[in-house]
């Protein structure tokens, strides 16, 4: 039971990792669009100053995972989100996905924005992405390495996924409402509202094919981040949600454990996504990390 709640990571794609966008969109620019190896890609970007790049989490967008912190952030960065491939506003092809396509996307779409120098910052899968990306910076002198990386309630342990992953069922109010409760910890934000902002999204944005063709690719050895956090040698912040249902307190601590110089926070009375959920609290910690030198 414990092992398939781990799994349930994979679920949050049901109902795609956050609030239904409409209301953060009064106080978010327009998305732009950049073509990153032939496939538009659409983002988010607000603010001046050092650049911030946020990555999304699984079945999810820019706007869902990072909306409520992004106008705050935009006040001392330019921030800069993307929709990954095959999820939000970007294109979706019909390929083979999988941690090292997005790893390799995020690389393509720094060098086609001309980013050199920047913190970045990932949520659940996007932490994995996040993570992984900084080992092989490590590795390759052509990607640019970030100089401070925020792991926020991240994916990457092979635990996660050492089992057969379910594919994912079909999107309804029912299967919606199941994975907010395994998503918030305040299940008072689970609205009949919210149950249909979402399934409207879910609907309209056709990223069922890119989360199963994941789910079927997701145990590629490789890239599992157990044994080369030490790797990651820039100063890590490590946050997550006290409450997490989805990945584990306990792989928060590890990454804590094993990364060098890396620092952990725990929001209290919080579920796995602590910049939708508590988003005072993620920027109290954020803040302070980004602006150290």
């Amino acid at each position: 039971m414990r092992r398939l709640l781990r799994a349930s990571m994979f679920a949050i794609a049901l109902v795609g990792i956050g609030i239904s966008p409409a209301s953060q969109a009064q106080t978010l620019p327009p998305l732009k669009s950049i073509s990153v190896y032939g496939q538009q890609i659409r983002f988010l970007e607000a603010g001046t100053g050092p650049d911030l790049v946020l990555v999304h989490g699984l079945g999810s967008s820019a706007t869902m995972d990072w909306g409520k912190v992004i106008p705050e952030l935009a006040q001392h960065y330019h921030v800069i989100a993307m929709d990954q491939l095959g999820f939000g506003s970007s294109e979706k092809p019909l390929i083979a996905y999988g941690i090292q396509t997005w790893v390799d996307m995020l690389d393509g779409f720094l060098k086609a924005k001309h980013i050199t120098h920047f913190i970045l910052a990932g949520e659940s899968l996007g932490g994995w992405i996040a993570g992984l990306y900084v080992v092989e910076a490590a590795q390759d002198s052509s990607m640019a390495m970030p100089s401070r990386l925020v792991l926020s309630d991240a994916a990457g342990h092979r635990s996660l996924v050492e089992h057969e992953l379910p594919l994912f069922g079909l999107v309804s109010f029912s299967g919606i409402r199941t994975g907010l409760r395994s998503l918030f910890y305040n299940k008072a934000l689970i609205t009949d509202d919210l149950v249909k902002a979402t399934f409207q999204t879910r609907m309209a944005e056709g990223a069922q094919y890119t989360q199963e063709s994941f789910a079927r690719n997701a145990n590629a050895p490789d890239t599992f981040l157990d044994n080369r956090m030490t790797a990651i040698q820039i100063p890590t912040l490590v946050i997550w949600g006290q409450n997490d249902q989805v990945i584990p307190l306990s792989d928060g601590h590890d990454f804590a454990a094993h990364i060098p110089n890396a620092h952990l926070v725990i929001i209290p009375h919080s579920g796995h996504a602590p910049g939708i959920e508590r988003p005072e609290e993620f920027l109290n910690a954020v803040t302070p990390f980004l602006a150290s030198h």
